[in-house]
Formats: structure tokens, C-alpha cells, sequence
């Protein structure tokens, strides 16, 4: 049981992975309630785009 072993915490630790043994949502269950989403701000000024420039066809020479 060290840093070799893939079931325990210290060896998932080691090997850079996560699992039962490590993990990554408990601090949340333990919170109980959830907090309520925050809204985003809408923007209330529209931005304008510049008009796409078109590119002229060159004609072929006869």
C-alpha cells in the first residue's frame, strides 16, 4: 500500500489520477443545498460588423 498502488489515495496522488479512492465531488455533497445559478448579463448595445469586402474575379486573357 504506497505509492504504487492504484487503489489507494496516496497512490492515485502519484500516478496523477482520480477515482473512488480520490474523489472530486464530495465537497459539494457535503454543502447540502445547492446555490442558485447566477444569470448572465445580456449586452444591450449590438455591435455593427464591417461589410465583407468582395474579392473582383481577374477574366482570363483571349
Amino acid at each position: 500500500m504506497g505509492k504504487g498502488d492504484r487503489k489507494t489515495t496516496k497512490g492515485k496522488r502519484y500516478i496523477s489520477s482520480y477515482g473512488k479512492a480520490r474523489p472530486q465531488a464530495a465537497a459539494k455533497r457535503a454543502t447540502g443545498a445547492a446555490p442558485a445559478p447566477v444569470a448572465k448579463k445580456t449586452a444591450t448595445k449590438s455591435v455593427a460588423k464591417a461589410p465583407r469586402k468582395s474579392v473582383a474575379k481577374k477574366a482570363a486573357a483571349k
